[in-house]
């Protein structure tokens, strides 16, 4: 017998990237408390930060045949509940090394689920004819935005973020029945590229410049999830509602964005979608640098939300598009290659904070946006058209 609701395919997509990054998401608020429980600097919580994205990059390497094998939906129902335990765990940390090394089970468990969501996302988006793709990444971000909205009611209270995790477990798990518990796999897409793609696809040159074009967003948003809160808390002295509610307001930002992205890159070019992007992350990015006043941090930091929103799916889909390669192959050397700004944001970004000064963590996307409005032209000037429904 199967538990849960009988939803549509896409819905359940929606769900599962909601459940999961609600699960992520409630870590971030938490994180000003948990640098004053350790007593280190932002430079040593930075560095720890990496365990996850150390064991995500392991999980995207060599998961994905051992999914295969143990079935989509039996991983999907075991992980994201996993991962609320393994974060209940990594809270317990009583410094830093100790924090990596407990947050990397929480990165390979991060890696499994999301190859099985965007995998699962593009397969249901073929199957009903609809692009859903930036849509469900809106709920990854409206998850985000809740955790750190619970997360910052909570930490005003004072609970700590060791029960406060610990209370995440069984919410997680019923969510994750409830939403997912008949979860049934899409069908492979028909007449798919077979061709093996290698461990690490070898990046050329346009797959270079596409990097380029999305690594501020990349940079920026790393920024938000990972130091927007200790942020508020060193330049304004924020409470610790008003410290964490830095990190749902960027995620809040930047899933309405998502929700219509699909719409705008339609209506008009990449090109245009993106620029436009990029200098609404680079306003946002130069407000909260030099801004002396705290509401208007808040404002950067949403500015930054939309700004980065879609910049990825865009890039994503013109490496897609390139005919030099198979698509598989340079989807794969555009996400290996950009996951390396993920997994070195946290240490440098903690190092910089921590030698010139927390705002510098946001200052340093203000060039990046620069050279990803050089690098747009990349992402073509033909407007992406309706998808064909499946037959």
């Amino acid at each position: 017998m199967r538990f849960g609701i009988d939803l549509p395919p896409q819905i359940k997509v929606f769900g599962a990237f909601f459940i999961y990054s609600f699960t992520m998401g409630s870590l971030y608020p938490r994180l000003p408390a948990i640098q004053t429980a350790m007593n280190v600097g932002e430079g040593a919580l930075g560095l720890a930060l990496i365990g996850a994205a150390l064991g995500t990059l392991i999980s995207l390497t060599f998961a994905g045949p051992l999914i295969e094998r143990i079935g989509y939906r039996r991983t999907l129902l075991t992980a994201i509940p996993l991962l609320s335990v393994f974060y209940a765990i990594a809270v317990w940390a009583q410094g830093p090394l100790a924090f990596f090394l407990l947050l990397m089970p929480v990165g390979i468990t991060i890696g499994c689920i999301e190859i099985i969501i965007n995998l699962e996302a593009d397969r249901v988006e073929h199957a009903i004819g609809r692009r859903i793709m930036n849509r469900a990444h809106a709920f990854w971000s409206f998850g985000f935005f809740s955790a750190g909205m619970v997360g910052s009611f909570i930490a005003q209270t004072g609970i700590s973020p060791q029960l406060h995790l610990a209370i995440m477990v069984p919410v997680v798990t019923v969510v994750s029945l409830l939403l997912l518990g008949r979860f049934e796999p899409a069908e492979h897409r028909a007449g798919g590229s077979t061709e093996q793609v290698p461990r690490f696809a070898r990046p050329t040159g346009p797959i270079l410049v596409l990097v380029g074009v999305c690594l501020s967003a990349m940079i920026l948003e790393g920024a938000g999830i990972d130091w927007s809160a200790i942020y508020m808390r060193n330049e304004f002295g924020a409470a610790p509602f008003w410290a964490g509610f830095a990190v749902a307001l960027g995620a809040g930002a930047q899933a309405v964005t998502r929700f219509f992205a699909d719409s705008f890159v339609e209506r008009w070019s990449p090109v245009l979608v993106a620029r436009t992007l990029l200098a609404i992350s680079g306003i946002g990015a130069l407000i909260v640098f030099f801004t002396p006043v705290w509401w208007l941090a808040y404002v950067g930091l949403a500015l930054i939300g939309v700004g980065t929103s879609a910049l990825f799916p865009l890039a994503m889909s013109a490496a897609a598009q390139r005919t030099d390669r198979p698509a598989a192959i340079n989807v794969a050397a555009l996400a290996q290659i950009s996951f390396v700004s993920f997994l070195l944001g946290p240490p440098l970004l903690g190092y910089i904070a921590e030698h010139f000064g927390i705002r510098w963590a946001f200052g340093v996307g203000i060039p990046l946006v620069l050279l990803g409005l050089l690098m747009a032209d990349a992402l073509g000037n033909r407007r992406q058209g309706k998808m064909v429904p499946a037959q």
